[in-house]
């Protein structure tokens, strides 16, 4: 049984219990967008979450607003949660750019 978990691969047998299928949200707002664009959304992409995302953040529209690069309400919460329970200060610059902002949060979990 555990070896129909694994697969082999030239490296070695690898589990792939961690994989997770597409969700139903991420395929409409593919579907979405392939509409949109005149594009197919490739097999590849379909088979599990992390394909899907790539395949979305490659092809969705540009947010031209001023705003479009400012962290989302849910990084800041979870940003000044952390901040609050290590006692470390958030620096000014991750409140106006969310990847500064997801980058603090990944080196302070």
């Amino acid at each position: 049984m555990e070896q129909s978990l694994r697969k082999s691969t030239p490296m070695g047998p690898t589990n792939d219990y961690h994989i997770l299928p597409v969700t139903d949200r991420q395929m409409r707002y593919a579907r979405a967008i392939a509409q949109q664009s005149a594009l197919e959304i490739p097999v590849e992409a379909q088979r599990d979450r992390r394909s899907m995302s790539d395949w979305i953040s490659a092809h969705k529209p540009h947010d031209p607003s001023p705003f479009a690069d400012y962290p989302t309400g849910k990084q800041v919460a979870f940003a000044e949660r952390i901040s609050r329970t290590k006692r470390r200060p958030i620096p000014s610059e991750c409140f106006r750019d969310k990847r500064a902002m997801s980058q603090w949060i990944d080196r302070n979990k």
